[in-house]
């Protein structure tokens, strides 16, 4: 099954153009086809303070500032050693005051943090859709494309008079290499709520909580009705749970409004299939192939067949293809090391366990790599020693 997902956000237009008023499409939502969510779900949680966040802007960020103003006192207190010390975790997409006592979240997640202290501190705020290269993972049978933001605090009115002060300052938990340079637009704190919900009903979805994804889902479509991801995610939902004509309005409004956008297009294509519209689904896959020859997953679902029937130089060459072009994805390392391993080639199976390893954006990822990794080293040297 091939089911696409954005995660964090579309690819915007280069220009800077006003946003589209998209009133909220009613006629897509069918709340009685699901049981109310088994949480709590509101936007005013998002930057919402914890006792133990209001303690720290007290006790911790007041000093920095008092030393270097309000914008860089903040950035340190969040960057500096012995302080936060955050970790980058994708595991999964946390509200701001989730996100301060795991010390650790996704981009969005540490966004949301970052723009809660500010809000308290009175700055104000602006969010930037970072242009990246594409990026992959998945989640089960999901696929999901992640996308990358970041934040800018402004100056805050009263400290005018302080020259020093005056600029903003964007703070970006990517590493310094990899911003630089980097294109971004605007979006609206709306759009960056909805985000968070869309993310969330993904991360449920994966999990087969279809009453909790529909109610995220939904919230996410009522904070701002533009954001396109959320319809697709609705529609997979739709699929999920055996409702295929809701689910095919809902693909074919993203396709209305975007008709290359080959993410509803695969999923509509898997829907056409189920419904028994077998010539439908061949023509629009055909459009889907000339759009997208090789979409994402495609050489590394074709190495899982050849590892299946133990054709382990099939499956490397093929496994070598998916990293050719996705280097930063954990789990194409993670197999190539299997099939060189299937091949009796210790030292590249090790080699890509420990890129594997490198590269995973969890801790509960690192952690298992890590552990493979030294029985692996383990075997070669006792292998070595025969």
């Amino acid at each position: 099954m091939r089911i696409w997902f954005f995660l964090l956000c579309l690819l915007l237009t280069s220009c800077a153009s006003p946003p589209k008023v998209v009133t909220q499409p009613d006629f897509l939502l069918r709340d009685g086809l699901f049981a109310s969510p088994s949480q709590h779900i509101s936007a005013t949680d998002v930057f919402a303070l914890s006792e133990s966040m209001k303690r720290y802007v007290k006790n911790e960020i007041a000093g920095e500032i008092r030393t270097r103003g309000p914008q860089e006192g903040l950035a340190e207190a969040l960057h500096k050693k012995g302080k936060l010390q955050l970790e980058y975790d994708a595991a999964a997409t946390r509200n701001a005051s989730e996100a301060f006592e795991a010390r650790s979240g996704n981009c969005l997640s540490l966004v949301l943090m970052t723009a809660a202290f500010a809000k308290e501190l009175g700055l104000p705020v602006r969010y930037q859709s970072a242009y990246l290269e594409e990026t992959w993972s998945r989640s089960g049978d999901l696929l999901v494309r992640s996308g990358h933001i970041n934040i800018t605090l402004g100056p805050r009115l009263f400290d005018a008079g302080t020259i020093r002060w005056l600029h903003p300052l964007t703070i970006d938990f990517l590493p310094v290499q990899e911003i630089r340079g980097l294109r971004t637009q605007e979006i609206s704190e709306s759009t960056v709520v909805a985000m968070y919900m869309n993310n969330r009903a993904v991360e449920v979805l994966s999990q087969g909580r279809l009453d909790d994804a529909y109610g995220w889902v939904r919230e996410a479509i009522a904070q701002d009705a533009g954001f396109s991801s959320s319809y697709n995610t609705l529609g997979v939902i739709y699929l999920r749970h055996g409702d295929l004509t809701p689910a095919a309005q809902a693909f074919n409004f993203v396709l209305e409004r975007e008709p290359n956008n080959t993410h509803a297009m695969a999923n509509l294509v898997e829907l056409l299939g189920k419904q028994g519209r077998v010539a439908e689904a061949a023509a629009l896959q055909r459009r889907l192939a000339q759009l997208e020859p090789y979409p994402p997953f495609h050489y590394f679902n074709l190495g899982m067949v050849a590892m299946k029937r133990g054709d382990f130089r099939a499956a490397r060459d093929l496994f070598a293809k998916e990293v050719a072009r996705a280097d930063y994805y954990h789990e194409f390392h993670f197999w190539l090391s299997l099939a060189n391993f299937g091949l009796g080639d210790l030292e590249q199976a090790q080699e890509h366990l420990a890129r594997a390893k490198e590269s995973s954006v969890t801790r509960g990822d690192q952690d298992l790599y890590a552990a493979k990794l030294e029985w692996l080293r383990g075997y070669g040297k006792h292998a070595g020693s025969r």
